[in-house]
């Protein structure tokens, strides 16, 4: 690897600073954030971007699973049957991801990233806020939750907590509390595969990725602490705008170079 040079370096380190905070802001992951920004402007590939935003996003989730689990205890089983099948998925999906024509998967991730800034923008109400929801795991459901959110994070490389906290809150009526412990079990270790694979595949700008890993550990907790100061409504609202903005760049991009 050619290490970048000390100006650059220090650019670059800020950049992850700045990356860390947003995605602590919005509690969201930096990786939403970040893919588009390496397509816009590094010009890099989808799954080189993809890849390289993993090398991001993998201490930021392995912390917080930790630090999550440290203070919400969940059943083994339920952890173990979420995170194995999001794991295995993501293994497969990714390979298909570094195979895939480019361009097919960049106008998924487009159309990803659009819907995800729709649902948060008419959103009304948190779905969690039902008091009949419930803190226990049901285990028997976990795998149909990992297979899902485990697609996202092997096709897209990121993604897995934004299909699996809905459809855990709505559909599977877990608390917001339970639904985000259940992915970080889902996204940590699925994270670590997706990194792996799309690494073997040489979809990995590591030179890129390891300072911004570095530059986001000192922010991410800072984002998170302004973010329970801050309206949860205009938050969600200002993210939302964000991706809907980044997703029309992307397809006005994608048309332009046809």
């Amino acid at each position: 690897m050619s290490w970048l040079a000390l100006p650059d370096l220090l650019l670059v380190l800020s950049l992850g600073a700045a990356l860390g905070f947003f995605g602590g802001l919005f509690g969201i992951g930096g990786g939403i954030i970040a893919v588009p920004l390496f397509i816009i402007g590094f010009g890099m590939d989808q799954a080189l971007a993809q890849g390289t935003a993993l090398v991001l996003m993998v201490p930021n989730l392995l912390i917080g699973w930790w630090r999550y689990n440290q203070h919400h205890k969940l059943p083994w089983l339920a952890v173990a049957a979420i995170g194995i099948t999001a794991t295995v998925t993501t293994w497969l999906t990714a390979k298909l991801a570094v195979r895939l024509d480019q361009d097919i998967l960049h106008w998924i991730f487009n159309l990803f990233i659009l819907a995800v800034g729709l649902r948060m923008l008419l959103l009304r109400k948190n779905p969690s806020a039902n008091s009949n929801n419930s803190d226990q795991p049901r285990t028997a459901t976990m795998p149909i939750v990992g297979v899902l959110g485990g697609t996202s994070m092997g096709l897209l490389g990121m993604g897995g907590g934004l299909v699996a906290t809905p459809m855990l809150t709505t559909v599977f009526k877990h608390t917001q509390t339970t639904a985000q412990a259940l992915s970080l079990a889902l996204v940590a270790p699925s994270s670590v595969m997706a990194l792996s694979t799309y690494a073997n595949a040489h979809r990995v700008h590591w030179e890129l990725g390891l300072p911004l890993a570095f530059g986001g550990l000192f922010t991410v907790s800072a984002g998170v602490a302004i973010a329970h100061y801050l309206p949860e409504k205009a938050l969600r609202r200002s993210f939302a705008a964000v991706m809907i903005i980044a997703a029309f760049w992307l397809i006005l991009q994608s048309l332009h170079t046809h």
